[in-house]
């Protein structure tokens, strides 16, 4: 099966303004991801879907192969969606172009899990929730499986709601996404549905319309950045 990742790099950011080209021990941020994204054993190729020629430019600089996207578009799946639509390929593979330290290991569990399991469309990464905080957090998403893996359903509530204080396990829901092709261009076409439109959670278009999105557990924390805090955050631990 022929595997294609794309990293979505949109210029502007509400809270980070220009932050996918933001400077990072020398290189800018979406270059870091690159690197990272390239170390993978299963992806046949790598693309950077972007929608700024500035961005363009910086990333064919550094070697990466990058393709001009509409400005238009919504979403990250929107925008890997054009990026695709010609591509010979049976998964793509959409990255977070805003996590320079995303581990290759997880892009190919990805890979691996919708090769082994026809019956899902897609296939997503998850951790258990080990802070306190985090439970009550609505930026951290959380998830409830089956006992396939399969999610049950994604909030930015604490599910499942651990009523009688049996020690219930949470987990959390980490922004990296393998799609077969023809689904991923099928569900970029989907009605926005109920649970999306109030949770503001794109995954819960594929549930509410009846599709599988198998989970993989990782025990390998993410750190994406969303603020200028976030970025010295990620330079320190880079460094040490």
């Amino acid at each position: 099966m022929k595997a294609i990742g794309v990293i979505p790099a949109r210029l502007n950011s509400t809270r980070f303004e220009g932050k996918v080209l933001a400077e990072i021990l020398g290189k800018p941020m979406i270059q870091l991801v690159w690197e990272q994204v390239k170390k993978s054993a299963k992806l046949d190729d790598v693309i950077i879907a972007c929608d700024n020629e500035k961005v363009l430019k910086v990333a064919r600089g550094f070697g990466a192969r990058a393709v001009m996207t509409s400005v238009d578009h919504q979403s990250g799946t929107d925008r890997i969606s054009e990026a695709i639509s010609k591509e010979e390929c049976d998964i793509v593979v959409n990255i977070q172009g805003d996590e320079p330290m995303i581990q290759p290991e997880v892009i190919d569990s990805l890979i691996e899990a919708l090769d082994k399991d026809s019956s899902s469309s897609m296939a997503t990464v998850i951790k258990v929730i080990d802070k306190e905080q985090d439970l009550s957090d609505p930026n951290i998403v959380k998830v409830v499986i089956d006992s396939s893996n399969n999610a049950l359903y994604f909030s930015r509530s604490t599910i499942p709601y651990d009523r009688d204080g049996l020690g219930a396990k949470c987990y959390k829901h980490l922004g990296i996404y393998a799609y077969r092709k023809h689904f991923l261009l099928e569900f970029k076409d989907l009605p926005k549905s109920n649970l999306e439109a109030s949770e503001c959670l794109e995954q819960l278009r594929a549930l509410e319309a009846g599709y599988k999105i198998k989970t993989i557990l990782t025990d390998v924390e993410t750190v994406g950045v969303d603020t200028k805090k976030d970025l010295e955050k990620v330079k320190k631990l880079l460094l040490s």
